[in-house]
């Protein structure tokens, strides 16, 4: 698994839509009492590394996880663009990382590739506490109007938090076709935004207009690092 950080940059030699952004993630089950070792093995690895066009998260996994799984590396970069220059993170480095990470991981979970289709960037400082659908899209482009729509719509509401909407293209999780994430400060604050858009009969009528979709699960995580 050593090698999984440049795993990503086979999407580079692909030529599709300009500024299209894609990801791999990879969920984990860490030992007992070793999340700190992992962040700072995180942070270790990525110290002075410049990422171009692309990010790097990792995430602890709360409510809604499956099989045991503690945590996951999400790797995002624009196709067509190398995540980071050669040579960023050198041989030696990233054996190091591995080395120590393979220490820390009792088990590796199931992973899967897609892409961004929406998204709105929000601050990960504030707003660290994730909430995933993971759906079946019947027809993707009137989803991703609606989704749209949604967004502009409720923006104050929206202000702040990562809102994004994209595609399971690889290893697609218990048959999920796409996905939804919203960040919040925490799960209250999730739970707040919720009551608040569901009272409202224009949310209503714009869900409605995603669309035939189908829920296939949801789960919490929590942002612990993130690198741009």
């Amino acid at each position: 698994m050593k090698k999984l950080f440049f795993s990503v940059a086979f999407f580079a030699t692909i030529s599709l839509t300009a500024q299209t952004m894609a990801f791999t993630a990879i969920e984990i089950k860490a030992k007992k009492f070793t999340q700190t070792d992992i962040e700072e093995a995180f942070d270790k690895v990525f110290e002075g590394v410049k990422m171009n066009q692309a990010g790097v998260t990792l995430e602890r996994i709360w409510m809604g996880g499956t099989k045991g799984m503690t945590h996951r590396l999400v790797w995002m970069s624009t196709l067509g663009v190398d995540m980071m220059d050669e040579g960023a993170i050198t041989p030696d480095k990233n054996d190091a990382f591995w080395s120590k990470m393979n220490n820390y991981i009792e088990e590796w979970g199931p992973g899967t590739s897609g892409r961004i289709l929406s998204w709105q960037e929000g601050d990960t400082k504030k707003t660290p506490s994730i909430h995933i659908w993971d759906l079946k899209v019947k027809d993707q482009n009137q989803f991703k109007k609606g989704h749209d729509n949604i967004v502009k719509s409720f923006k104050d509401e929206f202000a702040g938090r990562v809102v994004g909407f994209g595609t399971y293209d690889i290893a697609r999780p218990n048959g999920a076709t796409h996905w939804v994430v919203v960040s919040g400060k925490d799960r209250n604050d999730h739970l707040m935004l919720y009551d608040k858009l569901q009272k409202s009969s224009k949310f209503i009528k714009l869900i409605q207009e995603r669309g035939a979709v189908e829920d296939v699960r949801d789960y919490e995580l929590e942002i612990l690092r993130r690198k741009q």
